[in-house]
C-alpha cells in the first residue's frame, strides 16, 4: 500500500479517538477538529515513508507537537492582553498616557504588518480583528490551508518582533 492509501485508512478509522484525545486537552471543538485536519494534512503534504506499525506514534507525536504549538501561541496572546490590561489598570484607563500608550500599541502593529507582503497582512487582519479561523479564511479568500498558515506565521512572526519594543 502507499502512503495515501494507509493514512487515508487510519483517518477514516480513528479519526474520532485523535479528535478524543486533542478535545479532552483544549476543549473546543472547532480548534480540535481543525488540529486533527492539520495532522493529517502535514501527513499527506510529507513524503517519508509510512507504514501501518509507525503510523499512530507518528500521528500522536504530530498532535502532540501542533498542541504545544497552540497552547505557546494562545499563551503568548494572553500575557499581552494581561500586560495591556494591566498598563491600562494601573493608569485608569481614562488618562491621555493610557490612550497614548493604546495608540503607540496599534502604530507598532501596524508598522510590523507594513513590512510583510499585502496577502499576509490582509490575512492577518482577517484572522485577528475579524476573529476568522484559518478554515474560513480559505473559505473566504479561496486559498489553500498551508498557503494561509504559512503567510499567518510570517506575519505574526513580524509583529511579534514590532511589539517587543513596546510590551
Amino acid at each position: 500500500m502507499n502512503n495515501r492509501t494507509i493514512i487515508e485508512d487510519y483517518y477514516r478509522k480513528h479519526r474520532g479517538d485523535l479528535l478524543a484525545f486533542v478535545l479532552v486537552r483544549l476543549h473546543r471543538n472547532d480548534e480540535a477538529e481543525d488540529l486533527v485536519q492539520e495532522v493529517f494534512l502535514r501527513l499527506l503534504s510529507g513524503n517519508r515513508p509510512i507504514n501501518e506499525t509507525t503510523l499512530p506514534s507518528l500521528v500522536y507525536a504530530l498532535c502532540r507537537n501542533l498542541l504545544t504549538d497552540w497552547y505557546r501561541h494562545h499563551s503568548v496572546c494572553r500575557e499581552a492582553e494581561h500586560a495591556i490590561c494591566r498598563l491600562l489598570s494601573e493608569n485608569h484607563a481614562d488618562t491621555t498616557e493610557s490612550v497614548l500608550f493604546v495608540r503607540e500599541i496599534n502604530e507598532q502593529l501596524e508598522r510590523g504588518l507594513a513590512r510583510v507582503p499585502k496577502e499576509c497582512h490582509e490575512l492577518y487582519r482577517m484572522h485577528i480583528y475579524g476573529n476568522m479561523p484559518i478554515r474560513d479564511i480559505c473559505r473566504e479568500t479561496g486559498q489553500p490551508y498551508k498557503a494561509v498558515e504559512y503567510r499567518l506565521g510570517l506575519a505574526r512572526k513580524q509583529v511579534r518582533k514590532q511589539l517587543r519594543h513596546v510590551i
